[in-house]
């Protein structure tokens, strides 16, 4: 009985949180509905909702706004709204902040969050996956001597907690994985490991480590 009730549970846990997830998206992004007039939405036209046509409008939203702003027009009309965005107060330090985060995260030329790496990380001889962010800089960067990078360790199984740490490059270990991979790795709190290795596994020597930290 506890068998086949366990085996239940691995077949309709993951389907369920799956469909959570999916629901919790596709309603969010269905508020964008609230931005037609009231006469246009599927509610007033067909008399029921349909879940999801808020979702593709948010999607054709999207493609049009960065269809707009690659020619010249569209991006002094960006220009100028980001300007006006800046001059006021409050907004000002939100909007920048976001839009850094935003452009790094993004960007096609950085390397934020497309690497993973291991560290040693809570105390010695524990290691975690990181993800590499970038490197130090500001003041920061005059007080550190040598080269070091950014990271990010994400908490388990939730990896949108976590902490931000700046450590030398040589203390850490760059891993042959994709993002996803070492995502799923974390979330699953090590059970569902890479299915599959390009490389020989690297052997952490402390040795080595204690060293490279001397």
């Amino acid at each position: 009985m506890r068998k086949y009730f366990i085996t239940g549970l691995l077949v309709l846990v993951p389907l369920a949180i799956t469909l959570w997830v999916l629901n919790l998206i596709i309603g969010t992004m269905d508020q964008s509905l609230l931005l037609l007039p009231e006469k246009w939405r599927p509610a007033a036209l067909l008399g029921f909702n349909i879940p999801g046509v808020g979702t593709l409008l948010t999607l054709l939203v999207i493609f049009l706004t960065g269809l707009a702003t690659r020619n010249f027009v569209g991006k002094k009309v960006l220009q100028g709204w980001e300007l006006l965005l800046k001059r006021i107060p409050v907004v000002n330090s939100i909007y920048t902040s976001v839009k850094q985060v935003s452009d790094t995260l993004f960007s096609s030329s950085g390397n934020a969050f497309r690497k993973a790496v291991l560290v040693e990380y809570p105390r010695k001889g524990s290691w975690t996956i990181a993800f590499m962010t970038g490197v130090p800089g500001g003041d920061v960067r005059n007080h550190l001597v040598g080269d070091y990078i950014g990271l990010y360790v994400p908490t388990t199984p939730n990896p949108t907690s976590g902490f931000f740490l700046m450590v030398p490059k040589a203390d850490t270990i760059e891993l042959d994985m994709s993002v996803e991979q070492a995502l799923k790795y974390i979330v699953s709190m090590g059970v569902v490991a890479p299915e599959t290795f390009d490389k020989a596994p690297h052997i952490i020597d402390p040795a080595k480590v204690e060293a490279s930290q001397s």
